[in-house]
């Protein structure tokens, strides 16, 4: 499987949209501070929103898809989800 997934950091300001095959794998380095950038600097590590796809290029242009979104359309997309924005596990 291949996951398009939504972090937030403890505030809930700032948001990061990504794509992995591995969301397990992938969430612990963001949590270990091993993936360098706009995550390990903005402290960005709760996952609040997640889609999962057979299909990486699906996942991909989804990815992109939800990144050219309005701030208001990605807090309703996780709200349709995780209304709370609980962190999930």
């Amino acid at each position: 499987m291949n996951f398009v997934y939504i972090l937030t950091n403890k505030r809930k300001t700032t948001l990061y949209i990504g794509v992995t095959a591995n969301l397990q794998e992938r969430l612990a380095q963001h949590k270990k501070g091993l993936i360098k950038g706009f995550t390990k600097r903005y402290n960005v590590q709760n996952l609040i929103y997640f889609e999962e796809f057979a299909n990486i290029e699906k996942a991909i242009l989804r990815e992109k898809e939800i990144k050219a979104w309005s701030r208001l359309k990605k807090t309703q997309l996780i709200a349709s989800m995780n209304p709370t924005w609980t962190e999930l596990e």
